[in-house]
């Protein structure tokens, strides 16, 4: 019997998207769930899922009572997927940047890899629609990480990953400390550290068209510090 999949999306303010997204997720994966985690959504993203559930019974919703943080939002979905017994756990943007057309690909390296990432810089780089300066602070953020952590990893502050259960719930006992994008880079590298299997997998990232980024200097700045700590813990 295959291992159940879950496909979790952390959300805020991501109303335009969220309906077309809904569709495309579990279109693709036709007997995966989705869980959408909502950070009490202003623009009331969170009611919309509710009422997207009534139409897509393989939909979840879990609410959470304010925005804390990307890190954190991933850390109570991983919870929640592991104690319902999924095997396979995707984490995915809802913007569209991550598109749901590779999700057969990524699960289907699964069977070789206890962590597969969908990589914008494996081979090459394919980001469209990004400014340079973004471009480059992003490809150089992993220069950065690789230089100061030996991390075997072309992109690791992707955030298209899909994790094997016993590589999650392993990775989840760590001291994961991140609440930002960070939180991306720390699991990573806490895999890559207990000796689990990685692997890249090329995909093409696009940036969102609706909705707005939620980077800011202080989510730069923790990641920055990060590194460093993990740098300095394992030398």
């Amino acid at each position: 019997m295959a291992p159940r999949t879950l496909v979790v999306s952390p959300t805020y303010n991501e109303r335009e998207n969220l309906p077309g997204f809904v569709e495309a997720v579990l279109t693709a994966l036709p007997t995966a769930d989705l869980l959408v985690v909502d950070d009490a959504s202003p623009d009331g993203t969170g009611a919309l899922a509710e009422c997207l559930v009534r139409a897509h019974p393989r939909l979840r919703v879990l609410h959470r009572p304010a925005k804390a943080g990307l890190g954190r939002a991933y850390r109570a979905a991983f919870r929640w997927a592991l104690t319902r017994g999924y095997g396979r756990i995707v984490q995915m943007d809802a913007d569209f940047s991550h598109n749901p057309a590779d999700l057969p690909r990524l699960l289907a390296s699964t069977e070789a890899y206890d962590l597969v990432i969908g990589s914008r810089y494996q081979g090459g780089v394919r980001v469209l629609n990004w400014p340079l300066r973004r471009l480059f602070l992003s490809y150089g953020a992993g220069l950065y990480v690789r230089l100061l952590t030996r991390l075997p990893v072309m992109d690791p502050t992707a955030g298209y990953k899909c994790f094997r259960r016993a590589a999650l719930a392993a990775v989840l006992r760590g001291p994961l400390a991140a609440d930002g994008y960070a939180f991306q880079i720390e699991t990573t590298y806490h895999a890559w550290r207990q000796g689990f299997r990685i692997v890249e997998v090329p995909i093409v990232f696009t940036d969102r068209v609706a909705g707005s980024s939620k980077m800011s200097l202080a989510i730069a700045w923790e990641a920055v510090c990060l590194v460093l700590r993990l740098a300095l813990r394992h030398r």
